[in-house]
């Protein structure tokens, strides 16, 4: 996988109270590009992080549908992995360069 593509898959952490739920069992949980699969997400994570992978688990979320002025409109999908990470490695996103 080209250095491109390592930073199109990963689109960024996702902070939240079910994301702060799963760091306690060592996972962590990205934001990831809709076309991107799970060699590709454990790949870019171990080159980019420097870090052990031992799976990744993907979510598929569908956009909303919401009521605008002009009709309806539909918000963009998304797609969130969950990574767990081998015992004894973590992740610090303040240390990252």
């Amino acid at each position: 996988m080209n250095e491109e593509r390592i930073y199109k898959v990963l689109l960024g952490p996702l902070v939240s109270e079910k994301a702060s739920l799963a760091a306690e069992s060592g996972q962590v949980v990205f934001r990831v590009a809709t076309n991107s699969t799970k060699a590709e997400i454990k790949k870019a994570v171990e080159t980019l992080f420097d870090v052990k992978v031992e799976g990744v688990q993907v979510s598929n979320l569908k956009g909303k549908t919401k009521r605008t002025v002009r009709g309806l409109g539909k918000r963009k999908d998304t797609k969130k992995a969950y990574v767990r990470l081998a015992e004894g490695q973590d992740i610090d996103f303040m240390d990252v360069e």
